[in-house]
């Protein structure tokens, strides 16, 4: 199995959990892709509008999970909030870093 990528921050504090494996709502749904094009979004600090209609539970934006999330939308959501200062993406996502 796939270890768990670590959440990622963002240069604003906004936090998110972004995951991809065999057993998350991915694609391709497998263990160590080489890229992933859609992934899984986890449990955000705070409610994002990118990531909503993703939502398991729009009702509880921000302890749910959000399956299948496009990759460009989880650069998108990175790029609104300054860029990674710490955490780990799946492969196949550019790794953004604050400036």
């Amino acid at each position: 199995m796939k270890k768990q990528n670590k959440p990622i921050i963002c240069k604003d504090g906004f936090k998110m959990s972004v995951q991809a494996s065999e057993y998350t709502y991915c694609n391709p749904r497998i263990d160590n892709a080489k890229e992933y094009t859609e992934v899984e979004v986890g449990f955000p600090n705070k409610p994002e509008p990118l990531l909503m209609s993703y939502a398991d539970n729009p009702a509880s934006p921000t302890n749910t999970v959000y399956g299948w999330v496009p990759s460009q939308v989880i650069v998108d959501v990175v790029v609104k909030h300054g860029g990674i200062v710490e955490g780990e993406l799946p492969p196949g996502i550019p790794y953004l870093e604050a400036s």
